[in-house]
Formats: structure tokens, C-alpha cells, sequence
């Protein structure tokens, strides 16, 4: 749980909801760091808003411990990466150790060769992380492009419209209603089934003639 009386805290961090935490889970479990110690965050790279990092944050005190699996887990590029790692150890005055890299560990090295070193490791590994996200990105780009060539169609398939859609749908465009009473007939908002509509209308090749 502690170094000689230090808390020790782990923060894990993934993109989308659907991944899984496990991978960087038990290595923080294995050093004994307890599970109200650990802060995870499952957060869009869009947003990226991470209310368990700044929950941590307010919990770290001076000679506090940090244990993260890699370097990237700190922030999505370069900079985030650098302004993190500084406010850990030099505004909270707490120590980061990064498993998958033992250089970077800040409980060893305090003096200025050893920290010297240690800044030089963190700056190459952090660029490298920036460079290896904006690759993946790149390859995913140029992988979809590829894909839509061979039709491959991406994002969740539309959903059949409903009977009574199809009905409201039928009785707008023969004049019997309007799109207010044919929303409400199908418990639907009127831009939702104005988005259904037109999908209808589609469908049958149709182009609307009313307002």
C-alpha cells in the first residue's frame, strides 16, 4: 500500500468506453495499491475530460507516489504530456514511476545528473507517443479511404422505419395531416420525424412538395 509511509496512487486511462482497463489494472493491483487509491478515466480523445485525473490530482500531497503503465497515459500529445508530468512533480511535489519504462521513475536520480537524465528520457519518450498517435491516425485515415473505395460502409446501419412512421408518413404526404399531428401520432419530436420523412421520401424517390 505504501513506500516506507508513502501512499501510493495509480491512475489508468482509456479512449473509448468499450476498451478494456485489465491491461494496465493489474500491474497497479499487483503492487498492493488499494482500489480507492486507484482513479480510472474513460474518456473520448475528442473531450477529453478527465474528472478522475483531477479528482487525483486534489488528492496527491508531497512524497506521494503515482504509478502509471506508460507515458501516454499522462495526456494526448507532447505538451500535455510535459505540463502534467511538471504539475505531479513540481507543484503537488509528489513522485511519478511509469511501469513499462523504469528510467522514468522519479524517486531515483534527485540529483541534477539524475534528473538531468531522467527530463531527456521523459521529452524523447513524449515525443515519441505524439508521433506514434498521430501515425495511428493517419494509417486509420488512409485504411478508411481504402475501405469506402471497396464500399464498405462505416457507422450503425439504419434502423427499418416502424409501421405506424411509414403511416404518418403516407398520410403528410397525401395532405391528411401535418407534421406536427403526425410527430405526435408517433410519439417522436418534430425534427426526428421530419429526419424520418425525408428518409421515406428517399426511399420511394420522392421529392416534398409540401412545407
Amino acid at each position: 500500500m505504501s513506500e516506507r509511509g508513502r501512499r501510493a496512487f495509480g491512475y489508468v486511462r482509456v479512449s473509448t468506453r468499450e476498451q478494456h482497463v485489465d491491461r494496465q489494472l493489474t500491474p497497479l493491483r499487483m503492487l498492493g495499491i488499494p482500489p480507492k487509491h486507484i482513479f480510472i478515466d474513460k474518456v473520448s480523445g475528442k473531450d477529453f475530460v478527465r474528472p478522475r485525473y483531477q479528482a487525483l490530482l486534489r488528492r496527491l500531497c508531497k512524497n506521494d507516489i503515482v504509478y502509471i503503465k506508460s507515458i501516454d497515459r499522462l495526456g494526448r500529445n507532447y505538451k500535455e504530456i510535459m505540463e502534467e508530468w511538471r504539475c505531479i512533480t513540481k507543484n503537488k511535489q509528489a513522485d511519478i514511476v511509469v511501469l513499462d519504462m523504469p528510467l522514468l521513475d522519479t524517486r531515483r536520480g534527485k540529483d541534477l545528473l539524475g534528473t538531468f537524465l531522467s527530463d531527456i528520457v521523459l521529452q524523447v519518450l513524449s515525443f515519441v507517443a505524439e508521433n506514434e498517435r498521430r501515425a495511428i491516425r493517419v494509417r486509420q485515415a488512409e485504411g478508411i479511404r481504402e475501405a469506402k473505395k471497396r464500399g464498405v460502409k462505416f457507422g450503425r446501419p439504419k434502423k427499418p422505419l416502424t409501421e405506424n412512421v411509414i403511416k404518418a408518413c403516407k398520410q403528410y404526404h397525401a395532405g391528411g395531416s401535418t407534421l406536427q399531428a403526425c410527430a405526435k401520432a408517433c410519439n417522436l419530436p418534430l425534427s426526428s420525424f421530419y429526419m424520418k420523412l425525408k428518409e421515406w421520401e428517399q426511399e420511394k424517390g420522392w421529392f416534398r412538395g409540401r412545407g
